[in-house]
């Protein structure tokens, strides 16, 4: 073989063991030249209940009647002693969404629409109030009432349900959204089968189960609204708190309304413990934020018997609003065991999921983020005058 027609062949096989030298140098010595993943997103769980006060947990002090789950979660987390709602419970929630004392005008968006457009997927579970329909104003599901009065019904024969690809449409052909009444049969002819805060709870745990964060999913984060239309207060009469079943409290020598209005607030409680055990066994429980509150305080019983149950400052005050509790639980990210006494308000709410969720707050709102103080980084002195089962 001539010399000048080996050369090149020399060279082609010099230039192959290079680039095979390169490619081992590539796999064993290099790391792979791909963009860092970003971070899983929490998710977040906000849980209200009407008319609830805060001398209606143990863990604020209530000692008629225990509320261990929700004594866990403080004991897990942070509970505040100087949160406080709007007027009522309408108020707060628009207060809560907005950012602020006003609903959303032209154009702005609410909590629920920024972290939609973030990424979140979004529920409702319980009682809207906040105008429209909920699945117009930033909610992917919906399930619950569309106003206060047909809340106060909980052996309700139907609720409202906006439900995204879930029934066939005309041509039997693709997925459309079920958007209207739901039938609750076992409520139909005056019938008590279904107890509507059990099926709140249930629904509660179900969105928490379905939206879990995967692989699937690309680890999507939801953002999740309860708005429980209970335990109420006198306005439904004083001996008109329903409940399926009084127990544990049928011997105590109470009034027949607070047996049940502790009956209620204890089946709230063990929905807490089924919230729990379930982001137990998703996984889920270092990855979303759950808080729980009230989005009112209840007005002084006319029955002066029930009032035993709650410290004065606790009821609804027209010149001054009510202290309500409020429970932050994020284990890993907030320190377990701690109580603080800073005063904050429900227009702080919207600010603060949007510092969770990594998204800038709105130029419009007037709260501010109390992330620094949740994580511990921004310590809050008390107030001058704490209440006595605060301390």
């Amino acid at each position: 073989m001539k010399l000048n027609r080996v050369l090149p062949l020399l060279a082609a096989l010099s230039a192959v063991f290079t680039a095979h030298a390169d490619l081992a140098a590539l796999l064993t010595n290099v790391a792979p030249a791909t963009a860092t993943p970003p971070p899983r997103l929490p998710s977040i769980i906000f849980i209200q209940c009407h008319d609830l006060a805060r001398g209606d947990l143990s863990c604020y002090g209530q000692t008629n009647f225990q509320t261990p789950n929700l004594d866990r979660l403080a004991a897990d987390g942070i509970r505040f002693t100087h949160y406080t709602g709007g007027a009522d419970s309408a108020a707060t929630t628009v207060q809560l969404l907005a950012g602020n004392n006003s609903a959303p005008t032209n154009g702005e968006l609410n909590l629920a629409q920024r972290l939609q457009q973030n990424g979140y997927h979004t529920g409702l579970i319980g009682e809207w109030n906040g105008g429209n329909q909920p699945w117009t104003r930033g909610f992917d599901e919906f399930a619950g009432f569309l106003d206060d009065a047909s809340a106060q019904n909980y052996f309700a024969d139907a609720l409202w349900r906006y439900a995204p690809n879930s029934i066939f449409d005309f041509t039997n052909s693709r997925m459309i959204a079920f958007m209207g009444k739901e039938m609750i049969y076992a409520n139909t002819g005056g019938k008590k089968g279904v107890y509507l805060p059990e099926l709140f709870i249930n629904a509660m745990n179900n969105f928490v189960r379905v939206n879990a964060p995967d692989a699937a999913s690309h680890y999507r984060p939801f953002f999740l609204l309860v708005n429980f239309p209970m335990p109420r207060s006198a306005t439904l009469g004083a001996d008109d708190f329903p409940v399926p079943s009084d127990a544990p409290f049928t011997e105590e020598k109470w009034p027949q309304a607070a047996k049940n209005r502790a009956a209620l607030i204890t089946r709230l409680d063990a929905g807490i413990g089924k919230l729990f055990e379930q982001l137990k066994t998703l996984g889920m429980t270092n990855n979303v934020a759950v808080f729980f509150t009230a989005s009112s305080a209840p007005e002084k019983f006319a029955n002066t018997n029930l009032n035993f149950l709650l410290p004065s400052a606790d009821f609804r005050n027209a010149n001054k609003p009510a202290a309500l509790p409020m429970i932050v639980n994020w284990p890993g990210t907030i320190p377990a065991g701690r109580v603080n006494h800073a005063a904050w308000s429900a227009i702080d709410l919207a600010p603060t999921a949007l510092n969770i969720a990594f998204v800038k707050p709105a130029d419009n709102f007037t709260g501010i983020s109390l992330l620094p103080i949740l994580t511990g980084e921004k310590k809050e002195a008390a107030p001058d005058s704490p209440l006595p089962h605060d301390l």
